[in-house]
């Protein structure tokens, strides 16, 4: 493989002559730069091979012969590191992307919001509270969420906690998955609490009853097992906001001649940090990782045709998705126009339904929350219009967790805002519940299950 003459003035470290969005000032940079230079002696989180068979699993869903399920926490913390809370995510994600499957006929390819989401960006670089101004909270990987000048300090050690953290997090995942825990045989493992008592739990168990008895039948007339239902890949992502964090985990691999981020497999670009002579933009079009990129209602089509023309140049497949997140207010004006700029462009992306960043308002007890019906809406929106357009929108983005709490409004069991403080624990962006989560899952599979009744065949993991 030759050398891409497009990066031969590239080095992770270039971001550093472009103006950089959303990073925090320490207040000692030398401390800063030991750290970084502590965490790129570390061995890598991911490795490449992973990160190009996630880019081959894109590229199919490009195509159409696959479909993305991306979800997990809007903002890791590290009290969160725990194996019951990791195993609730990961169970959440599997019983989510086996209705998927069932509904939608396709292998479903997941990838967690999960083992580096720890920095957020913010609206304000600082917060006050009577009287007194500090520095905003930026995620656990940069500073404290207590409001005291100590906690807000950004503090350096934080990146490598966050390191261990993720670390940490993929081991536990990486051991259930090779253990037998995602085995399709038999899904009841993963069974959280609710499947007991839910609305959903009749639906929920016809699809596990159905692709039980179709591995039985298959592997029984074939003599042979499907060995892709006995362990299912899974990938991270988290947004690639705090650079220096970044850069110290890529990697140049000689046997690949490409650049690498190995803090995870997929980072992506938030909207706020996506200028193009931007610092964010010049580190993600060196590095060889798939990468996604969030699109609003305020980015033109100019503006996306030239990101995908800087972060793309080769036109590759699998390089490029973008996550549109308009909101149910502008997805009918906004989203069309946006597919047809980056059709013009002719080269391959990845659509991705992101229905929760659009829809945050504040409740009436004045907590920031989501409206189950709002993100429903905007899901079922996106598919039409894709559809409508002869686009293929390959996959969903969802900020959820495995835990009962109450931070999204509505769902089957109809929670109000007057719900919302029983148990609203996100320090961030309201998550989906479990039970709300799977029933997003059923509602999209529901879109397409009636299209799909004629041609049953095995579900593909």
């Amino acid at each position: 493989m030759t050398r891409n003459p497009d990066l031969i003035q590239w080095h992770p470290a270039s971001w550093q002559s472009k103006p950089a969005q959303q990073q925090a000032t320490y207040r000692d940079p030398a401390a800063l730069e030991r750290t970084i230079a502590s965490l790129a002696r570390m061995p890598p989180l991911v490795v490449s091979w992973e990160i190009e068979a996630l880019r081959e699993h894109i590229a199919a869903a490009q195509r159409g012969e696959r479909f993305i399920l991306q979800g997990g926490d809007c903002a890791e913390t590290f009290e969160d590191c725990e194996s019951d809370k990791i195993a609730k995510k990961l169970k959440i994600l599997l019983q989510m992307s086996l209705v998927l499957v069932y509904g939608l006929r396709k292998p479903v390819v997941r990838i967690g919001r999960m083992a580096g989401q720890y920095a957020k960006p913010r609206s304000a670089d600082t917060e006050t509270r009577d009287g007194q101004t500090l520095p905003s909270y930026r995620g656990d990987i940069i500073n404290r969420p207590g409001f005291t000048p100590h906690e807000r300090d950004p503090d350096p050690e934080l990146l490598l906690r966050g390191y261990e953290r993720a670390a940490l997090t993929l081991n536990f995942v990486r051991a259930l998955i090779d253990g037998g825990f995602a085995d399709l045989h038999h899904p009841e493992y993963w069974d959280l609490d609710f499947v007991r008592h839910s609305p959903l739990k009749d639906a929920y168990e016809h699809i596990v009853q159905s692709i039980s008895d179709s591995l039985d039948f298959f592997e029984a007339t074939s003599r042979a097992p499907i060995h892709e239902a006995n362990r299912v890949a899974f990938y991270t992502s988290h947004e690639g906001l705090h650079l220096p964090y970044e850069q110290a985990q890529t990697r140049f691999i000689e046997r690949q001649q490409r650049w690498y981020n190995l803090s995870t497999h997929m980072p992506w670009i938030g909207m706020r940090t996506a200028a193009l002579d931007g610092a964010h933009v010049e580190f993600f079009r060196g590095i060889s990782n798939p990468i996604g990129i969030k699109v609003g209602p305020s980015m033109s089509a100019e503006w996306v045709q030239g990101l995908i023309a800087t972060l793309n140049p080769r036109n590759e497949p699998g390089r490029v998705v973008l996550i549109h997140r308009m909101g149910i207010k502008d997805i009918e004006q906004r989203l069309a126009p946006l597919v047809q700029a980056v059709r013009a462009t002719g080269s391959p992306v990845l659509w991705i339904c992101d229905p929760m960043h659009g829809n945050t308002e504040t409740s009436s007890s004045g907590l920031k929350t989501r409206r189950f019906e709002n993100i429903v809406a905007e899901v079922e929106a996106a598919f039409r219009i894709h559809r409508e357009l002869g686009s293929w929108l390959g996959g969903v983005h969802f900020e959820l967790t495995g835990e009962d709490v109450t931070e999204c409004t509505g769902g089957a069991r109809g929670l109000t805002d007057a719900d919302l403080a029983r148990a609203y624990k996100s320090q961030v962006d309201p998550r989906l519940n479990y039970e709300q989560a799977l029933e997003l899952a059923m509602r999209i599979a529901g879109l397409h299950e009636g299209k799909n009744k004629k041609k049953r065949s095995p579900p593909s993991t």
